[in-house]
């Protein structure tokens, strides 16, 4: 069995073939037929994030040691039952989605049914092998969500990208659907977000990017507006958004959405860019504001963003397609910025490389 492995942070992925595998117990067997690239995926091979002032919060200290299989947007065809496993032989040859937030099921969190929260984690594609391979094991079929009609590709993506979004949407004030709505990067998880919301019922959705094309694509996609941050005036945004989410994470877009908020505002930040910040604390009561940050979402929001999928409630999300060997290419990319939608790796073998 093939697959791409990071053997020491910092360097390129490396190609090695390892035994088959065979599921035990409650485990079952996927054959990959598609994995996402996202930026968390960079940060791991790179072994680190930037907390600003020359320190960093290395991937050791989360748990990760290499070798590992990055990889932990997944979707896959069942293949293989441990004796234990809770799902029937007849959805052997069923394509899945992999829900990869996997906790340790004993801590407060994963009791909570927040796996993702979890104390001890087992994320598939860091802490345990993830979709750069072949083939990979799932403890147990409940993270398996059918996706039906789906795209493979565009379903994979929505293990981390689109639940990523739908978390942060979610934590959001009840009212705001109907208020102005401002997502900070106007790439896969801002495209991602702006079509959740747009399904959601939310009616004011600006769409900030320095990027001109992927403000076009925002438009394309039925943004209400879009913002250069660059060069927009104060009027154009300070205070004129009852929620901002924030999909890049560093000081210069985290001062730009605190300006865009209103008083009694949310803001989510979910990206990890890095830096730091210098934070004035008596404005966080005064105005009064939350800011909250979000970590990918739970298996239920999951089930819930497949199922608004499957009913054809969800635009797709640009997706281009590239072949698994292409691994390091797609990161480096990635890394850089040079995608418009969304990077997923398939597998040649399965029809989602021809869609």
């Amino acid at each position: 069995m093939d697959n791409y492995t990071l053997t020491e942070f910092g360097e390129p992925l490396v190609m090695r073939c390892e035994p088959e595998l065979a599921p035990r117990g409650t485990e079952v067997l996927i054959e990959v037929s598609c994995c996402g690239v996202c930026q968390t995926d960079v940060s791991i091979r790179k072994g680190y994030y930037d907390l600003g002032g020359g320190k960093k919060y290395a991937m050791r200290d989360r748990g990760m040691t290499p070798p590992m299989i990055l990889g932990h947007e997944i979707s896959g065809r069942l293949v293989a039952l441990g004796p234990d496993a809770a799902i029937s032989e007849d959805q052997i040859g069923r394509t899945f989605v992999i829900y990869p937030w996997i906790g340790c099921g004993e801590c407060v969190m994963c009791q909570g049914a927040e796996e993702n929260l979890c104390l001890a984690p087992r994320f598939l594609g860091l802490q345990r092998p993830g979709g750069h391979a072949e083939r990979i094991l799932i403890p147990h079929a409940r993270y398996l969500v059918d996706i039906g009609h789906l795209d493979p590709a565009l379903a994979a993506t929505y293990a981390c990208s689109g639940l990523t979004s739908l978390g942060a949407l979610n934590k959001l004030a009840p009212q705001a659907k109907t208020l102005p709505l401002l997502l900070i990067g106007g790439g896969g998880l801002g495209q991602s977000a702006l079509n959740i919301a747009r399904a959601l019922g939310y009616t004011h959705v600006t769409v900030a990017d320095v990027d001109r094309t992927k403000r076009e694509i925002a438009v394309a996609s039925g943004a209400t507006h879009t913002l250069d941050p660059l060069s927009c005036r104060d009027e154009d945004f300070v205070g004129q958004f009852a929620s901002v989410i924030d999909f890049v994470g560093n000081p210069a877009t985290y001062e730009f959405g605190l300006k865009a908020l209103r008083r009694g505002g949310r803001y989510v930040i979910v990206g990890l860019a890095g830096g730091e910040v210098s934070q004035a604390l008596p404005p966080v009561s005064l105005r009064p504001i939350s800011i909250i940050g979000s970590l990918t979402g739970s298996l239920e929001e999951l089930r819930t963003l497949i199922e608004l999928a499957r009913n054809g409630k969800l635009k797709p999300t640009m997706i281009e397609r590239l072949p698994r060997e292409d691994a390091n290419h797609a990161l480096d990319r990635v890394r850089d910025g040079d995608v418009a939608g969304r990077l997923v790796l398939v597998s040649k073998s399965r029809d989602a490389y021809d869609r």
